[in-house]
């Protein structure tokens, strides 16, 4: 089993709802297993993302899926809950794999670590209350390192639970 790291979000309608649902899938999803999940955060679009504030959480799963195979399950629960929009659109759901294991990975469909992780705030500060001592595999440092690092930089965010 491997172990990967995922980013929930929604900014669109019932936005914790949407969050819960899509965690609820990914549980009852063959070959996966939700471990920790971090509180629910209340954030700012980035990026010129453009529609209402995120619930965004982080959760880690263990899982029998390769990171392609996993990519493929987050793509058909975002399906299943309606998203349509592209990348800086407002949408009911938003699920990205963040880290699995040590991977390193460049292809066209699949980046692994998630582009920019290290620069967002609605990403590191749900992950550093699940895994602080996390090391990213590329900078070497860890979540809570990286969180320190963006000072007042990489969005606004507000835990909610």
């Amino acid at each position: 089993m491997a172990r990967a790291f995922l980013s929930i979000g929604s900014n669109l309608g019932d936005r914790e709802h949407h969050c819960e649902v899509a965690l609820a899938r990914l549980a009852a999803t063959p070959g996966v297993r939700v471990g920790k999940r971090s509180p629910s955060y209340r954030t700012e679009p980035v990026d010129g993302g453009k529609g209402p504030e995120f619930c965004n959480l982080a959760v880690e799963v263990e899982t029998a899926l390769s990171p392609r195979e996993l990519l493929e399950v987050l793509q058909g629960i975002e399906a299943g809950l309606g998203r349509t929009a592209g990348h800086l659109q407002p949408r009911p759901i938003d699920l990205d794999l963040l880290l699995y294991e040590d991977v390193v990975m460049h292809d066209p469909d699949l980046v692994i670590p998630h582009p920019r992780l290290e620069v967002r705030r609605f990403v590191l500060a749900p992950l550093n209350d699940i895994a602080p001592g996390l090391r990213h595999p590329v900078t070497r440092r860890t979540v809570a390192e990286l969180l320190l690092a963006l000072g007042e930089g990489g969005g606004r965010v507000r835990r909610l639970s």
